[in-house]
């Protein structure tokens, strides 16, 4: 008895060490009624450390616990982000909690690159296909769960997946760019896209698997995908083409007259509705036609979201070495604010200028020169949505050298050095002498001034003579020409001009 205690507590002991607790492993009630293809996408690359990879195991393991596993309820698959995509297992491979389990805790982790784009691309082209046991009526989600960093682009081959009627949850366990994950989840973001410490996965488990079941609850129409225009539909399999037809109805609660009604053949399971009025619920009626038995209709309930306008427009002007002015448009007047998001690319540092409602432009300062910047402009709504569109801002070049040297022989022993001002915020010039004959000399002058008069020059000289730009925190460039002065023998003659 003893010794069991004392086992206890040690095991309390590293847990704790461990910054840990001991999850519970006990029953958890059976979700009823589900059926759909559930694909993980786990990011198995060496970004992600040993420890970090083992605690999304865990998480993906709870997250499953409760669904009943076989070829008429849940199907899951893994597949891994690295170098080149790799299939853990298919959907029809394990079918019961216990194998699946057993199978999500002996996952290895692969290495290599971030290469989210070309896995997204696989799963669509090899995972949610009959091959690998995907089955075609039933719904289709996928979970991203990532560090939020990728080697490759993601919008494209996630919209394709999107396009086939795959509802996208990811969980950011980094500190990924919210704005492209918020793009690359299904809509509306906020139910489908969790940043959460990997050691908090649990916190969001219940919630995500709630999520999860909505969208695969068998035999019954839902919604998915809702917009502030449209949404889409998604129902079992209740005819065949040769066995009946549908018939879909919609309209706005409690104004039938506005009802909108459309055949489709008996092989459709989803279907998109558009053209909608934001911010409204409608009333939907899915009517299955048989020709061989009563069918009873599928009906359910969507409201559109608000329509959330992001910048159509991103313009960068005025490029000056060390600012650049940022337009947007259009301006709705239900924007609050604008948020200016700028870093240099590639660094991670950003910057936030906050721009009001009604303004639709800005000037980014204290920039650097010679570098490209990625500039996001977020409208954030007063209702608390916002949109987001970004542009690359490119700061001109710094020029800080003097420009055109010359010389103007003024007399037996003096020469007028002039020269075009450099750019930037001059503080002043510097002028050096180094005669070949005779100490050297170094003149100070201000800005304003773009020339001097060099004297007792020694004749038929060579003088080295550089003149260069002075700045409060950039060093400036100096220019520096060889100069002759004409010998005594050929000096001309230079006559006093008497005053009238």
């Amino acid at each position: 008895m003893y010794a069991r205690i004392l086992v206890l507590l040690l095991l309390l002991a590293l847990q704790g060490l461990r910054g840990q607790t001991i999850p519970h492993r006990g029953p958890h009630p059976s979700i009823p009624d589900v059926e759909g293809d559930l694909l993980f996408l786990l990011d198995s690359s060496g970004s992600v450390s040993y420890y970090e990879f083992s605690r999304v195991k865990e998480f993906i393991a709870d997250l499953l616990r409760p669904f009943t596993f076989g070829p008429h309820d849940v199907q899951t698959s893994v597949v891994h982000i690295s170098t080149v995509p790799t299939m853990e297992f298919p959907f029809d491979r394990y079918l019961s909690s216990g194998a699946v389990q057993h199978a999500i805790r002996g996952v290895q982790q692969v290495m290599g690159d971030t290469n989210t784009g070309k896995a997204l691309a696989f799963a669509r082209e090899k995972l949610f296909t009959g091959d690998a046991g995907a089955r075609p009526d039933v719904p289709k989600v996928l979970v991203w769960v990532t560090d939020g960093f990728s080697t490759d682009d993601v919008s494209r081959p996630m919209q394709l997946l999107k396009d086939l009627g795959v509802t996208v949850f990811i969980v950011s366990t980094g500190r990924g760019n919210y704005l492209e994950l918020s793009a690359a989840a299904s809509q509306p973001p906020e139910k489908h896209l969790h940043f959460v410490d990997v050691d908090d996965l649990s916190i969001i488990i219940k919630e995500l698997r709630d999520s999860i079941a909505g969208v695969i609850q068998a035999k019954r129409l839902r919604a998915t995908d809702i917009s502030s225009h449209g949404f889409r539909l998604i129902w079992p399999t209740l005819l065949t083409r040769e066995t009946g037809y549908y018939v879909l109805q919609h309209a706005p609660t409690g104004d039938p007259r506005r009802k909108v009604t459309r055949q489709l053949t008996g092989d459709h399971t989803t279907v998109l509705v558009g053209g909608l009025v934001p911010q409204t619920t409608y009333e939907v009626a899915l009517v299955p036609e048989s020709n061989e038995r009563y069918i009873p209709p599928q009906t359910t309930r969507v409201t559109t979201l608000e329509e959330v306008i992001s910048p159509a427009r991103v313009l960068i002007s005025e490029s000056k070495p060390h600012s650049v002015r940022v337009s947007w448009s259009p301006t709705p007047e239900s924007v609050a604010s604008y948020q200016v998001l700028y870093g240099p690319l590639p660094a991670n540092t950003v910057k936030l200028a906050v721009v009001d409602g009604s303004q639709n432009s800005t000037v980014l300062e204290n920039l650097a020169s010679n570098t490209t910047y990625l500039v996001t402009v977020s409208a954030i709504y007063k209702s608390g949505k916002e949109r987001a569109l970004s542009a690359k801002a490119c700061t001109q070049e710094e020029n800080s050298k003097v420009k055109h040297l010359r010389f103007e022989d003024l007399g037996p022993n003096t020469l007028k050095a002039s020269w075009d001002p450099a750019d930037g915020d001059v503080l002043g010039y510097r002028v050096r002498c180094r005669r070949q004959a005779g100490p050297s000399n170094l003149l100070s002058v201000s800005p304003q001034i773009h020339s001097v008069l060099l004297s007792n020059l020694t004749a038929g000289s060579t003088n080295k003579v550089c003149v260069k730009p002075v700045y409060k925190n950039l060093p400036g460039k100096g220019v520096c020409r060889m100069v002759h002065t004409q010998p005594a023998s050929q000096v001309r003659s230079y006559r006093h001009r008497p005053r009238a």
